[in-house]
């Protein structure tokens, strides 16, 4: 009667050993899992930051701009619109990082606004005057300089969000990711040719 006692709480603490250690895996996993969010949402905030800067730089070329190039009242519109529409899809995405709707909006949003800009720089050549503006020069250069920000903040997050990505997907963490719902998470991708730099143009 005993052995048969002994056996059973030595199975009974085996199992409770057993229960405690995938308890405590599970802990570890989940708490990875929102280290690693964090990580990617604190590298978004970086991006935002500079976006914000970005943002705040072109309605002041558009202003200087409007000086001179007054037959391009559509091109300037353009401009501002698109930027409005990035402002309000950057900020939607500061609000959740991890929503993947919402950075593939913004990621459409920066598209057409960096076409807009690359529009106006181009019909921006016929304006000498406007090239020769020290006022423009020097709000490119900052548009430039911001531009490389982004996409080094860009990268960062990029490699951020690769890492949560990839710590949610294996196995068996997967299973922690799914029951406490941590969802895939959207890079920040360049989807045209265009917005993978800065516009470049001459106003020597």
């Amino acid at each position: 009667m005993d052995g048969i006692i002994i056996g059973a709480l030595v199975f009974i603490g085996v199992i409770v050993l057993g229960a405690i250690g995938i308890a405590l895996w599970g802990i570890g996993v989940n708490n990875n899992l929102v280290t690693l969010r964090n990580r990617f949402k604190n590298a978004y905030a970086q991006i935002d930051v500079t976006l914000q800067r970005r943002y705040d730089l072109i309605p002041n070329l558009v202003n200087v701009a409007k000086g001179y190039m007054k037959h391009e009242k559509d091109t300037l519109e353009a401009v501002i619109q698109a930027r409005n529409s990035a402002f309000a899809a950057a900020k939607t995405v500061a609000g959740d990082p991890g929503d993947p709707e919402s950075m593939k909006k913004l990621m459409a949003a920066e598209s057409q606004l960096t076409g807009s800009l690359g529009r106006l720089m181009a019909i921006s050549e016929s304006y000498p005057d406007l090239k020769a503006d020290t006022q423009m020069s020097a709000l490119m250069e900052e548009l430039t300089s911001t531009e490389n920000k982004v996409s080094f903040a860009r990268q960062a997050y990029n490699d951020a969000v690769t890492q949560y990505n990839t710590a949610r997907e294996v196995f068996p963490s997967s299973i922690i990711a799914g029951f406490r719902n941590f969802t895939e998470a959207e890079l920040f991708e360049v989807e045209t040719a265009e917005i993978k730099q800065a516009p470049k143009v001459s106003f020597e």
